[in-house]
Parts: C-alpha cells; sequence; structure tokens
C-alpha cells in the first residue's frame, strides 16, 4: 500500500458548546466556547495553534448555516497562522481532511477544525415569506416540481430503495428509535423523551415515506477538533486518536436526483475509497457513526460501507437490537442528528472519540472500542474518517 499521509495526524483534542434550539448567542460565541473546551482536553494552549481549518467558510446570505469567518475567529482569538482553509465546494469532511493534509506535510503542527451553526435560530428569525426568484445550478430541475427541500430528495430515494427491496417503515423506524434511546443517556441531547414506534407511525409526514422523525433537528452549537502531528502526541493530556484512513471522492453527476441509480447515491465511492487506504475491514469495527441528515442515509451508509450487502441495511436495523449500544455495530451513540441536533457530521467525529476513550458515561459502548468509523453527507458529496486507538 503506498504512503497515506493522513497518518502522520492524531485527533489531539475536542471541544464542543452548549447544544440546543434558539439559544439567543452568536455564532462566534458558540465558536469560542468549543475552541476553549477543546484546548483544554488537549493541555494546549492558543499560542499552540498554528492551523484553521473549516467547512463551508464564511456565507454572509446563509447565516444560520455558517454564521462564523477564519478571520473573525483568528482576529478574536489573536491565532498566528501559518495555514488556514475554508471553503464550500468541498465535502463536509473537508476541513478535516485538509487539516491531516497539513500537519502531514509541515504547514501547521496544531490545526484547530471547527463547525458552527446557528440554523434554530435562523429558522426562527424567519417571518416574511421567500420571494421566488429564478434558480440555477441542481435546484433547476427541482424547482419546477416544488422540490426544494432536502427531504424531497432523500424521499425520493426512498421510494426507490423501499420499492427495490420490500423496505418497510417499520424497519426505517429502527432508527430513529435507536437514536433517541441513546439520546435519553446524553444529558447534551435536543430531544430526551422517549419515542416508541406507535409514536414514529402515526407522525406526520413530511415527504413520503420519510416522518418528522426521520427528518434531524436544526440547532444552534458548534463543534472543534484540534489535529496534531502525531509527533505531538507524547506531549497531549489525553491519549491521541489516530486518523487511519480519510477520504471524501467526488465521483458521479453532481446531483440530488440526476443518478444511474437512486439506491446507492455517492456515499459508495466513499466506501470503497476509505478501506482501500487501511488494511483493517469492516468486520474489524465495532462502532459507527453513520451520517443521519435522514435516517434513509443511514442504511446507503451500511451498505456502502459493507457492513451488509446491498438493499439488506433495512432488515439488518430492523428490531435495532443489532444498532443498539450492545449491538453487534453501535449507531449514533449520543442520539445522532434525529436527536441530538444536526451538527453537519462533525458531531459525529466528536462522538467517536469521546467513545473510544472510553469516555461517555452511560451511553458508553461496552468493551471499550479501539477502532471507529464516523461518516457525513452522503448524497452527492460524502466522506469518511476511520479512527483508531490501536
Amino acid at each position: 500500500m503506498a504512503t497515506v499521509g493522513e497518518r502522520e495526524a492524531v485527533i489531539s483534542g475536542i471541544g464542543q458548546s452548549q447544544v440546543g434550539r434558539r439559544l439567543g448567542r452568536t455564532g462566534l460565541d458558540l465558536t469560542i466556547e468549543a475552541v476553549r473546551a477543546a484546548l483544554d482536553d488537549a493541555g494546549l494552549t492558543r499560542e499552540d495553534i498554528d492551523g484553521v481549518s473549516s467547512w463551508p467558510g464564511y456565507n454572509a446570505e446563509l447565516p444560520g448555516f455558517s454564521p462564523v469567518s477564519v478571520n473573525a475567529l483568528r482576529d478574536t482569538l489573536k491565532l498566528e497562522l501559518n495555514w488556514y482553509n475554508a471553503g464550500s465546494e468541498a465535502t463536509q469532511m473537508s476541513a478535516l481532511i485538509n487539516a491531516c493534509m497539513a500537519v502531514a506535510c509541515g504547514q501547521a503542527r496544531h490545526v484547530l477544525c471547527f463547525r458552527t451553526v446557528l440554523e434554530s435560530s435562523a429558522a426562527a428569525q424567519r417571518t416574511a415569506p421567500v420571494e421566488p426568484k429564478r434558480v440555477s445550478g441542481f435546484t433547476e430541475f427541482l424547482a419546477p416540481f416544488n422540490a426544494l427541500s432536502p427531504a424531497n430528495w432523500v424521499a425520493l430515494v426512498a421510494s426507490r430503495y423501499f420499492h427495490e427491496f420490500g423496505a418497510r417503515r417499520e424497519q426505517l423506524a429502527a432508527i430513529a428509535l435507536n437514536a433517541r434511546k441513546n439520546a435519553m443517556l446524553n444529558p447534551n441531547a435536543v430531544y430526551r423523551d422517549p419515542l416508541s414506534m406507535e409514536q414514529y407511525m402515526a407522525s406526520r409526514m413530511i415527504s413520503t415515506p420519510l416522518c418528522l422523525y426521520d427528518c434531524d433537528v436544526p440547532v444552534d452549537g458548534s463543534t472543534v477538533l484540534i489535529v496534531s502531528h502525531r509527533d505531538a502526541a507524547r506531549d497531549l493530556r489525553k491519549p491521541a486518536v489516530s486518523i487511519e484512513s480519510i477520504c471524501g471522492p467526488f465521483k458521479g453527476h453532481d446531483s440530488w436526483d440526476q443518478m444511474p441509480d437512486l439506491t446507492r447515491y455517492y456515499a459508495e465511492e466513499t466506501g470503497k475509497r476509505l478501506w482501500s487506504r487501511t488494511d483493517f475491514k469492516p468486520k474489524d469495527v465495532k462502532l459507527a457513526q453513520l451520517y443521519d441528515g435522514f435516517s434513509m442515509l443511514t442504511l446507503l451508509w451500511l451498505e456502502a460501507l459493507g457492513f451488509c450487502g446491498r438493499g439488506e441495511a433495512a432488515a439488518f436495523v430492523e428490531g435495532g437490537q443489532r444498532i443498539a449500544l450492545d449491538g453487534e455495530l453501535p449507531l449514533a451513540t449520543q442520539g445522532g442528528q434525529l436527536s441530538a441536533g444536526r451538527l453537519h457530521g462533525m458531531g459525529y467525529i466528536h462522538e467517536a472519540v469521546v467513545q473510544l476513550r472510553g469516555e461517555a458515561g452511560a451511553r458508553q459502548v461496552p468493551n471499550q472500542p479501539r477502532l471507529a468509523v464516523a461518516t457525513n453527507g452522503g448524497g452527492p458529496f460524502a466522506g469518511a474518517v476511520l479512527l483508531s486507538t490501536h
């Protein structure tokens, strides 16, 4: 196997701000809180940070989606940077991928990766209807059908999957019910009330066959990872978590609806590349934090990563035993984005590190795992990382 550059990098510290609905705090305020937690976790100071990486970069037109710029963070913390990066034309995993590359080639030694959202507050502030306007890009093929929400796009995939493989809503429900059960053990989760199959089946339909509980929860919050060169591991406050393999390929058409096979999406290419960069196999993984922007995406990730065969994911999760905390492949251990809140995949990497360290408390996976996979996206853009304490 060729040299795998990301193995020069480790996750040295993690931090997360308050996460909740309509918190009434600025994005920068939440980011600083998460940065301080991550620095303390790693035993580093702001003077140690010489790199910053983020996705998707500041966007003034979408303040809830991306409210904090690298410049604002640098100025507030008075960072002296040798390298920085942020940009939207990339996989959501790009902040971590780019940080790995920066430390591997010596552009930085300690890179602060952050993802901050104010999507709950932004939604609450919309009081006037959005004026219709001309659209371009991939939405020009969706807007004529009033398919303006990702829920519509993923529902199209789910409908085709159900048709081809005979999947049922009761099977899909296992993703949401498992997430809620785990969220009840997480004091920081947004939704912690019990959720039953009866409640799931009776909930309002958002876009057939996806109901309310199949959709993730917009929140306000920030997650920070510090990526350091592996040579720094001996000086850290806690054991470092190694980055065994990471990827975010871009293959196929940039579309949510115009694909050769609606039941595959592009998570499949990500899975192939992830395993091509390591000697580990899917059977070695005992913890998977799989992106659940919609529950259907989790099914596609299970197949894309080789945890089950094509068309078998619905049966794999049915009943929830296999994916429970004490199951063969625990999923969404902190409650996932369906119950803990949508942090765009970065929250899953944070949770994977917590679990690998054995610091998850009541929701800790038994027999502390040493290998975990985390993913984000799953439509036309997707990324995955394999983390290890071996």
